[in-house]
């Protein structure tokens, strides 16, 4: 247990731990909050909600504050020393027998580049590549696309110059709610000046009030929606030849595929009206400057990497690629999404997406580690859990919760229940936590320093607000010692200045940036030698692959995991203003406490009616995985046939509901799709 009242804070320019906007903020002594800064993106020191409130855990009476060791089946206290000899003694020990492929590496999106850069040296200085982070549940699929298509997996263009777009077009995300600096700061003001908005979502919310167009397609119907909205600006002439002739091939292949389909066939498949489609087609390519958003209502499917996929076919027919107020737009979810990629915390590449296959680039590291990683790529977040038990024996779970995030959630405890040993590095005992031998007391966002990478891609540095409490150490440290008790490697560095320099000089994206001319700005990969400021338009002249051109793919729609019957419903997942993933941290938070109508399940009247259900009645909500019992909200705001729920609770877990089926590229899990049923419990409203 800890104390605010006995902590000492002092207030300094750092970055809000949420979202992956990046808006600077910093502790306020009079009322104990955060208040905003004029950072690199909230140039007003505008901040959201869950920025306000985002101290309110650092102090917090639940907060980890000593070692934890598993003695008799209970967890009981422990120092330091012996917390890490355990650790040592049981990966030796498992290495020894099963082979370093036999240990697993969970990175976070939360935490630092510097603090995951270390943890994925430290799995691969062992052996494995058996390292991966909760990006994998968000938006692996968007970045394998783009990746395979443009050479960069990320944001094409900056926030400030989305500005200049004559359209926006949202698909899957809900800025207004997901991204309020983002949404409020950047797009609104563009949508008052004339931006026209097209809104593809299953569901109504705050983002669609600003909409000129909402079309409420059908979770795992994205691909014949965009099929359709391709074969429109190609029957109507509102394509760009002169970009297709220079940077696109595979253009009459694509002709020909498209040619085959039937608009109103494939608009009546993706639930929305024909005339719709159409409309948001002639708006997007009559547009001088059209502007892709992209989120997980696109990525989150067995078939995410497609979707996105024949998301690109539209930027690329319509030339909204390399120049100011267009491109393809990932809205990041956490505040480190983009960096723990960037710094290599993925199975199956090294810092700045190098491939581990490539012979040279695993040199280059080598020569600088003085140990090569292994050549074979590793095992993604869920393949690691679904192995648990089996070919996974020990694991290091560093910031996240998957006991409550991944999909078929009775499936992941059961997997837990497995594996021989488990360390779980965190500031709370967590769901995940209850199963570990090691739990490892670790630093808030307030009480560390370090760099980020937004959503744009701009690098900023976080500056410690608050001293640890009790006998907790920050992450940097913890990850060092780690590494030093575990490999034959030196981590003795004095700080994150010094882990980012080695990162810089192993990762080609981030050469050039220097730790201490980042200040309290920003600078943006990629970052050319001898360059002031990084690149903002990705794509001008030559793609990132460093190729003059992009081909046009042809994607043939893919079925749901869930075959839907004539008695249940399909239910899609999604955030909500307040809270914020697992809500391991916001639900915590005195101001971010449970709101009401939030954990909730939305239904459409006429769904309702069928199932006998009444606004504000108690619901059991089953499938084959599991049931979880939650309140109804009858609303029209969701489309028919669909119901709606967050995924921020731990009780309602809506986790023990969804698919952990994997697309086969990103192995990215369906978590848009579940066929439910839904029924009254007979208990009394809550």
């Amino acid at each position: 247990m800890t104390d605010s009242s006995d902590r000492s804070f002092q207030s300094r320019p750092t970055i809000c731990p949420f979202c992956g906007v990046g808006c600077g903020i910093e502790y306020a002594p009079k009322s104990g909050k955060a208040t905003g800064w004029m950072a690199p993106v909230n140039k007003r020191g505008e901040i959201c909600p869950k920025g306000a409130a985002a101290f309110d855990v650092v102090g917090h009476e639940e907060r980890l504050t000593e070692p934890l060791v598993r003695e008799n089946g209970r967890l009981v206290t422990a120092s330091w020393d012996e917390a890490f000899a355990r650790i040592s003694d049981a990966f030796s020990g498992i290495v020894a027998e099963n082979g370093a492929d036999a240990l697993a590496f969970f990175a976070s999106s939360n935490c630092t580049n510097e603090e995951n850069y270390l943890l994925q040296k430290v799995a691969r200085a062992l052996g494995t590549n058996n390292v991966d982070n909760c990006a994998r549940l968000c938006h692996s699929s968007t970045v394998a696309a783009m990746q395979n298509r443009f050479g960069a997996g990320a944001m094409t263009n900056t926030l400030e110059d989305l500005s200049d777009a004559d359209v926006f077009l949202v698909m899957g995300a809900n800025p207004a709610e997901q991204h309020p600096i983002i949404f409020r700061s950047y797009l609104l003001p563009a949508i008052r000046d004339g931006t026209d908005l097209i809104h593809v979502d299953p569901r109504a919310n705050d983002t669609t009030e600003a909409a000129t167009l909402h079309l409420p397609v059908r979770p795992g119907y994205d691909i014949p929606l965009l099929n359709a909205m391709a074969a429109v600006l190609l029957e109507e002439g509102l394509v760009d030849e002169s970009f297709l002739d220079d940077r696109v091939t595979a253009v009459e292949q694509f002709r020909a595929f498209v040619g085959s389909v039937d608009v109103a066939e494939n608009a009546t498949l993706a639930g929305v009206p024909t005339d719709n489609l159409r409309e948001a087609a002639q708006l997007y390519g009559e547009a001088d400057r059209a502007a892709i958003f992209t989120g997980m209502g696109m990525s989150q499917h067995h078939c995410g990497t497609d979707n996105v996929h024949a998301l690109l076919n539209l930027a690329l027919l319509t030339g909204n690629l390399g120049k100011r107020g267009v491109g393809v737009n990932p809205l990041r979810g956490q505040n480190n999404v983009q960096g723990a990629g960037d710094v290599g915390a993925l199975p199956d590449v090294l810092p700045g997406y190098q491939l581990v296959i490539d012979d040279e680039a695993r040199q280059r590291v080598a020569e600088e580690w003085g140990v090569e990683p292994p050549p074979t790529p590793g095992l993604t977040e869920v393949e690691m859990t679904h192995r648990f038990g089996e070919e996974i024996r020990g694991a290091y779970v560093f910031g996240e919760n998957p006991v409550i995030t991944e999909p078929n959630a009775n499936r992941v405890a059961d997997a837990f229940e497995d594996i021989e040993f488990l360390v779980v590095h965190d500031i709370f005992r967590t769901e995940t936590a209850e199963y570990a031998d090691v739990v490892l007391p670790g630093s808030s966002w307030a009480e560390k320093a370090g760099t980020v990478t937004n959503t744009d891609r701009q690098v900023m540095r976080m500056r410690p607000n608050a001293d640890l409490p009790g006998d907790a150490r920050r992450d940097l440290g913890i990850v060092r010692e780690l590494g030093a008790r575990v490999t034959d490697l030196d981590f003795d560095y004095e700080g994150p200045a010094e882990v980012f320099d080695e990162l810089t000089r192993v990762s080609p994206i981030y050469a050039g940036i220097r730790y201490d001319t980042i200040g309290t700005d920003s600078l943006r990969w990629p970052f050319p030698k001898g360059a002031s400021s990084g690149v903002g338009v990705l794509h001008a002249d030559e793609f990132a692959s460093g190729n003059e051109t992009a081909e046009l793919r042809s994607v043939e729609h893919v079925d749901p995991v869930d075959s839907v019957a004539d008695d249940e419903l399909v239910l899609t997942t999604g955030r909500v203003l307040q809270h914020f993933n697992s809500g391991a941290v916001t639900r915590r938070s005195g101001t971010l406490m449970r709101m009401r109508g939030e954990d909730v399940l939305q239904i459409h009247p006429e769904d309702a009616s069928d199932c006998g259900v009444n606004d504000g009645e108690l619901v059991r909500v089953e499938n084959d995985r599991g049931e979880v019992s939650v309140q109804a909200e009858v609303t029209p705001a969701i489309r028919q046939g669909t119901v709606f729920m967050t995924f921020h609770y731990a009780d309602p877990l809506v986790n023990v509901l969804t698919p952990d089926e994997l697309d086969p590229v990103a192995r990215i899990p369906e978590y848009k799709h579940a066929a439910i049923r839904v029924t009254v419990t007979g208990d009394a409203r809550r």
